[in-house]
């Protein structure tokens, strides 16, 4: 019996040293729970249909950035003590890799926009080709 002790403990032991942090039901529903309202609480929201648009989009949006922390915290298991910190430094670099390129391309595109396609006056385009055709 003291065998088969043995081998439990360290088979306990030596899940909980190898650097991977694989969560417990305890954890795995609380962020089911918190992921739960924080997906309802917006919806319920846009369904009622009482608020600004304005306060409904900030809502959604910061909402949905609390659920991306949540997920990360209870169901990635990204924190600084998972695998040395490595896995929350990847991903950080990758979050600000994609921060860049996305306002990156949102400004190129809306410099392009502004630039490319200034605002004529149509009228005095109009009047000014009906002059020409016409006289």
């Amino acid at each position: 019996m003291s065998a088969h002790d043995n081998t439990q403990h360290h088979d306990a032991h030596h899940h909980d040293d190898d650097g991977h942090d694989h969560g417990t039901y305890r954890s795995y529903l609380t962020g089911f729970v918190i992921s739960a309202v924080l997906t309802i609480i917006p919806f319920a929201m846009v369904m009622m249909g009482d608020f600004s648009d304005t306060l409904t989009i900030a809502v959604i949006v910061s909402f949905a950035v609390v659920q991306i922390v949540v997920q990360m915290i209870y169901f990635l298991h990204l924190h600084p003590k998972s695998e040395g910190g490595w896995n929350l430094l990847a991903f950080l670099f990758t979050a600000i890799i994609l921060v860049i390129v996305i306002s990156g391309s949102l400004w190129v595109m809306h410099h392009l926009d502004s630039n490319m396609m200034p605002a004529h006056d149509m009228e005095a385009m109009g009047q000014a080709a009906s002059q020409g055709f016409g006289g």
